[in-house]
């Protein structure tokens, strides 16, 4: 089944390049005949001319990046975008999620449904769409919005995966969390899941795990690539029967998402390795595997720095108990969590750590709260690879900081009349502000 990507954005439209870059390569570099086939029909159609064209959109409200990641992706020599798969017009949004939700958005809506439509009508089964954004921004975070809004109109039975990259803690624009809150509680009532990476999480892997000096936006948008792509390429689940062409974001959704008011989906993977050191590094999977794992219940997002110390409370552990333990332990509850191994001697692997009920809320059994796929297949140069993605508090602290940052803000009248002036009524900020409150409740209290 197939796969329709949306890029908004400057980063939406940096990141989706860099995916199609690492999937392309992963498809095409000596991979099995099976798994290639399946990769190249979920991302890619052919022309004629037997070229790969990817399965994407690309908006922007200018011109320069659409342009760039194009002329890219032709240069690379193994795919490309379609000639008239994208959409800019000659001024940006100003880093004004109304503006993009308010004015762009509506004036540009039938252009742009009608470039999506058009890659939906060449998929011959359609299993969803990805849009991919920044939420600091203008375009990406509130053209983003109305497109997702758009997306569920026209396609209301159709998964919506929204991947999202949250900004920097320190700051990358002045009114970054005002975007954040717009876009964020307009997404939780739209997307079936919302995928993210944090810029911060990233940078420090480049700089401590990757041996990057100078870190440039590409390197953080490489490693964000070769993560969703570890997700988002095709695996064997335990019901497959060694078939790889199924619904990826169909299984995805039902596997993390399975109650409204649990959207948020972080993802980790292992190893995370400089090219120099490649050479003298071995991995086994009950290494892999008991690192991953730490990671989880320690909230650690990446394999330097973990705490050793933090351990799962009782299973049978109390409402306040657990709240106590959450404080004290930083703990990590888990609602749901998806495994994907690949590589050599993949189906050997247990996880039997991950089946711990101590690891989830008391209301989901780990059978149905915990999925794994497998493939025997390399990805990423590494002989074995582990990749988690979870619906748990990994993303609570992050939300919570960006709220209060953005109430702080709001409370004292800063920058609403950028806002204003587009449509967006202080009463939208307010409904924004108690929808994400409640988002932080229901996590807090995940027991």
């Amino acid at each position: 089944m197939s796969i329709v990507t949306v890029q908004l954005g400057q980063c939406g439209n940096q990141v989706g390049q860099e995916l199609f870059d690492v999937i392309c390569k992963d498809a095409r570099d000596g991979q099995k005949r099976g798994y290639s086939d399946a990769s190249t029909a979920r991302f890619f159609h052919e022309t004629t001319t037997g070229d790969l064209t990817s399965r994407a959109v690309l908006i922007d409200m200018e011109p320069k990046v659409i342009n760039h990641s194009m002329s890219k992706a032709a240069k690379s020599g193994r795919w490309r975008y379609g000639e008239k798969s994208h959409f800019s017009q000659k001024q940006g949004s100003g880093n004004n999620w109304a503006n993009g939700y308010c004015v762009h958005g509506p004036r540009h809506r039938e252009a742009m449904e009608d470039l999506v439509r058009r890659e939906v009508e060449r998929c011959d089964r359609l299993a969803g769409v990805v849009t991919m954004m920044s939420v600091a921004g203008g375009t990406g975070s509130g053209v983003g919005t109305y497109v997702t809004q758009c997306l569920r109109e026209v396609y209301p039975n159709s998964f919506i995966l929204n991947h999202l990259t949250w900004p920097y803690d320190s700051g990358e624009v002045i009114v970054q969390n005002y975007n954040s809150v717009l876009t964020l509680s307009h997404l939780y009532g739209l997307s079936d899941a919302i995928l993210v990476h944090e810029n911060d999480t990233v940078h420090r892997i480049c700089a401590q795990l990757l041996n990057i000096k100078h870190i440039s936006f590409g390197d953080v948008n490489r490693v964000i690539a070769h993560q969703l792509a570890s997700v988002l390429q095709p695996a064997l689940t335990t019901d497959s029967y060694g078939d790889y062409s199924r619904n990826p974001l169909g299984e995805l959704v039902s596997s993390l998402a399975c109650h409204p008011e649990y959207k948020l989906l972080s993802v980790c993977g292992i190893p995370q390795v400089a090219s120099s050191s490649m050479a003298y590094s071995v991995f086994s999977w009950p290494g892999l595997l008991k690192h991953l794992r730490q990671m989880l219940i320690s909230n650690t997002k990446m394999e330097e720095g973990i705490d050793w110390q933090v351990r799962a409370p009782p299973v049978h552990c109390g409402g306040a108990e657990w709240a106590h333990s959450f404080r004290t332990t930083g703990f990590n509850r888990s609602l749901a969590n998806l495994l994907i191994l690949r590589g050599k001697d993949v189906f050997s692997a247990e996880a039997d750590g991950f089946q711990d009920a101590a690891l989830y809320t008391s209301w989901l059994p780990p059978r149905e709260a915990f999925s794994m796929w497998k493939s025997p297949v390399f990805f990423n140069q590494y002989e074995k690879s582990a990749t988690l993605v979870s619906n748990s508090q990994t993303l609570l602290k992050p939300l919570d900081n960006m709220v209060r940052k953005a109430w702080n803000m709001f409370a004292s009248r800063a920058y609403i009349h950028q806002y204003t002036k587009f449509g967006i009524a202080e009463e939208d900020f307010l409904d924004s502000f108690t929808s994400l409150e409640q988002v932080i409740s229901s996590y807090t209290q995940l027991c």
